[in-house]
């Protein structure tokens, strides 16, 4: 089952991720809302639409934008609408 992990710490886990572009895209109910901080972050790509970040924090350590979501992706990338990917120190295997 794909788990991400940071710190130590799993901070999603689920057998039902979609995998784009090598990223593991994981249902939101799956991470702990906890962990996760608003981001003002924002990026674009072309085919997937607009990308929205939050920041990460696990054992009261924070990684700034370590997370990331498309809320209102375009047609092509509709499955991953609403979930979550990790980078920046976060490992998925």
């Amino acid at each position: 089952m794909p788990t991400a992990r940071c710190n130590d710490t799993d901070i999603a886990r689920s057998d039902a991720t979609v995998v784009v572009e090598r990223n593991h895209y994981f249902p939101a109910d799956s991470v702990d809302p906890a962990l996760l901080e608003d981001s003002a972050t924002r990026s674009h790509c072309p085919w997937k639409g607009e990308a929205r970040y939050k920041t990460l924090v696990v054992g009261g350590v924070r990684n700034p934008d370590a997370v990331w979501y498309y809320p209102d992706p375009k047609p092509a990338a509709a499955e991953i609408k609403g979930r979550y990917a990790f980078w920046k120190g976060v490992t998925v295997g």
